[in-house]
């Protein structure tokens, strides 16, 4: 048999194993929007854009990859269900239950996540930025404090400072999201909170021996004393803010 012709069933022989595996992710498709139940079902890379699912039953689906943006999923079995890749940007999942379920590189940016029980659930890469709701133990304190960095570098101040607290409320010790709060206060002129910040990261630097972090938060005291002491002898200590601002940028930038 000629090379050519072998290429040709070698085609064809890979788009009639393909039928199979469409035609019953269509069907399962249509079973779900239909009954809202489809345990086990093969839903791989399914666009499931702003469907109404509550407390639909898809324990052990295969939804990576599916499009579930938006989705309305609150109070949904999908525990042990395969969800890697999948979009869930915006999803309502509150109350669901995701135990045991492979949330490995999901997106999860602004999804609804109070009262989820994540048990067993991995997270390995997932996207939750904005997650509303999201339980503690599913969040990294540095990419919370990622976050904070990268509403600062946007401007969003009360954004910022928001999650630069919930890195703090995580870790305690975590000095570096001290002084991007420390930072940021100072731009929204806050300076008794600045100095504040700026002082329990530099004990925390001291205590970790990082000579850096030191460094700069004792820069930004002083500047933030100087500020503070012409405010009070009537300057108006514009200068000064000025350097503090070209500090914080600096900091910002490179630091983290």
């Amino acid at each position: 048999m000629k090379p050519k012709n072998l290429v040709r069933l070698g085609i064809l022989a890979a788009i009639c194993l393909a039928r199979p595996a469409i035609a019953e992710n269509l069907t399962h498709i249509q079973q779900l929007l239909s009954t809202r139940e489809c345990p086990e079902c093969e839903l791989s890379d399914a666009g499931l854009v702003m469907a109404s699912l509550q407390n639909a039953k898809l324990s052990e689906a295969n939804l990576s990859r599916a499009n579930l943006s938006r989705a309305l999923l609150n109070g949904a079995d999908l525990s042990g269900a395969d969800l890697r890749g999948a979009s869930l940007f915006g999803a309502n999942l509150t109350g669901a239950n995701l135990t045991g379920a492979d949330l490995s590189g999901a997106d999860l940016r602004q999804a609804y996540l109070v009262g989820v029980d994540f048990t067993d659930a991995k997270l390995d890469g997932a996207y939750l930025q904005g997650a509303i709701g999201a339980p503690t133990k599913i969040l990294k304190v540095e990419d919370v404090h990622n976050w904070g960095v990268a509403a600062a570098q946007r401007k969003n101040y009360d954004r910022a400072i928001d999650y630069f607290g919930q890195a703090i409320a995580l870790d305690s010790e975590f000095a570096l999201s001290y002084l991007a709060r420390s930072i940021v206060r100072a731009e929204m002129g806050d300076t008794p909170a600045s100095l504040e910040d700026a002082r329990s990261a530099s004990e925390l630097f001291a205590a970790q021996n990082n000579t850096e972090g030191l460094q700069t938060s004792q820069t930004l005291i002083a500047q933030l004393e100087a500020f503070e002491a012409a405010r009070q002898q009537g300057g108006s200590g514009n200068g000064i803010m000025q350097t503090i601002g070209t500090l914080g940028y600096t900091v910002l930038r490179l630091l983290f």
